[in-house]
């Protein structure tokens, strides 16, 4: 159970036991070990931690929210916690008229410009369609405010570069919303293998989700209050298609990657992280497509195989569940497919969002040492946005880790849609010797939609 889920859980029992306080509902950890298949000496220690990270009550922030469609109005909604949302922005009408009713009081703007110039401002919530990450969050940045950015933080690779210079520019703070780095389940399996317990670790097999492979579809009308061209922004003019907008615009090679930018943004940042790599990648990549899409359909690949190699040797393969090679395989002890295994020299570890299991109980049940190195804590990603607003110390997911994690993924798109190998150097950031692929690192932007809007 995650601490979201325990942080529910404990709201549901609020409602039936009344005089149940959070106190009483946390003093025990090995309670909470066992809702949580944690170890008791691990949740201890986070419990340890939320108290010396809490963002002062006094210190309320106000936030601007661009982008109100689920995504978008739950990371507000968690922003509340800590402040308030005063500014709403989406250039559908309905989106942002329901925004204007859950978050009341807060002004609404159909163009985000008009939002990040507001001087009473402090964070803004960067919940659009992949397309417009970069520049929101780069003219947010350039206008003096803070972001929490939605995964994957960039359309290509090139745009990832420029957040980053942007942010160090600026010197904001920029949260990636890559939200598993403030998981105790992951973060404790991170702190296992960098500490060694499975020995040298050696490879990753990641599965992700497939996507959707459905079409052909039909152009209709844009809907009414529904600005489609801003909406479109920096990609190709198309006709109107319901399915190419709101939750599936992530199936278009346009707008975003697949479950390859969608999921593994999560899953393979999380690989990068136990490498000790947020500012560093693999030496090659190579990827298929394992089915055809449907012509006038979704464009983006549903099913792949890639795999990702390092200079070190280690091997990063990731694949989507349906593979039929894979169909029904068992991974892990609990049959999951959608999560990771890392495997080392002397056992494996097991992580998704669900379940974290080991080949020998000992591998995780066993205390680390008290002078034992660990990771980055972060027990509650939008917590630590604000705590860092507040401190100007770097969050958990900076520019810097949100562009790697993008770039692992768009190394992988590019490497699907090309059936091949492509070298990679990660310290110049570009492709060995292949033209090619080079064309995938920045791609033409339509305008008014480009840079010329920050």
């Amino acid at each position: 159970m995650t601490g979201d889920a325990i942080a529910q859980k404990f709201s549901r029992m609020k409602t039936t036991f009344p005089n149940v306080t959070r106190r009483s509902f946390l003093k025990s950890a090995t309670t909470i070990a066992a809702m949580s298949s944690l170890p008791a000496w691990f949740v201890a220690e986070a419990e340890e931690q939320k108290k010396s990270s809490q963002p002062a009550d006094s210190e309320k922030l106000r936030f601007g929210l661009v982008g109100c469609g689920g995504q978008g109005t739950g990371d507000a909604k968690n922003a509340q916690n800590f402040g308030r949302v005063v500014a709403v922005c989406d250039v559908d009408e309905s989106h942002l008229a329901n925004a204007k009713k859950t978050f009341a009081g807060a002004e609404g703007y159909s163009d985000f410009r008009k939002l990040v110039e507001r001087k009473d401002i402090d964070a803004v919530i960067c919940g659009t369609v992949d397309h417009w990450h970069a520049i929101v969050s780069m003219a947010a940045m350039k206008a003096g405010k803070d972001v929490y950015c939605e995964k994957p933080l960039t359309l290509t690779i090139d745009e990832g570069k420029r957040v980053l210079e942007m942010q160090r520019k600026t010197g904001r703070v920029l949260q990636t919303g890559t939200q598993q780095r403030s998981s105790q389940r992951f973060r404790l399996a991170v702190d296992a293998i960098r500490n060694g317990r499975i020995g040298k670790l050696q490879r990753a097999e990641v599965w992700l989700p497939a996507g959707l492979r459905e079409g052909p579809f039909q152009t209709a009308p844009v809907p009414a209050g529904f600005n489609f061209d801003f909406w479109m922004g920096q990609t190709p003019k198309v006709e109107y298609v319901l399915e190419r907008t709101h939750r599936k615009f992530r199936y278009w090679w346009e707008y975003s990657g697949g479950t390859m930018t969608d999921w593994g943004a999560h899953h393979n940042d999380i690989v990068l992280w136990a490498l000790d790599m947020d500012s560093s990648g693999p030496v090659s990549v190579e990827g298929k497509q394992l089915v055809e899409m449907i012509p006038g359909g979704y464009t983006a690949a549903s099913e792949y195989d890639v795999t990702y190699t390092y200079a070190n040797g280690f091997v990063h393969r990731c694949r989507s569940t349906k593979d039929s090679a894979w169909n029904g395989a068992v991974v892990n002890p609990n049959g999951q497919l959608n999560g990771i295994k890392f495997i080392g020299t002397d056992g494996w570890i097991w992580v998704s969002r669900e379940a974290l299991d080991a080949s020998k109980k000992e591998i995780l049940a066993d205390k680390l040492p008290d002078n034992a190195p660990r990771v980055y804590a972060s027990n509650n990603h939008m917590g630590n946005f604000v705590e860092c607003v507040k401190s100007r110390k770097a969050p958990i997911c900076s520019a810097e880790t949100g562009h790697r994690s993008a770039t692992i993924a768009h190394l992988g798109t590019t490497a699907i849609r090309l059936g091949r190998k492509l070298n990679w150097d990660p310290v110049k950031e570009q492709y060995v010797n292949d033209s090619e692929a080079t064309k995938f690192i920045a791609r033409e932007m339509r305008k008014p939609y480009d840079y010329d809007m920050i």
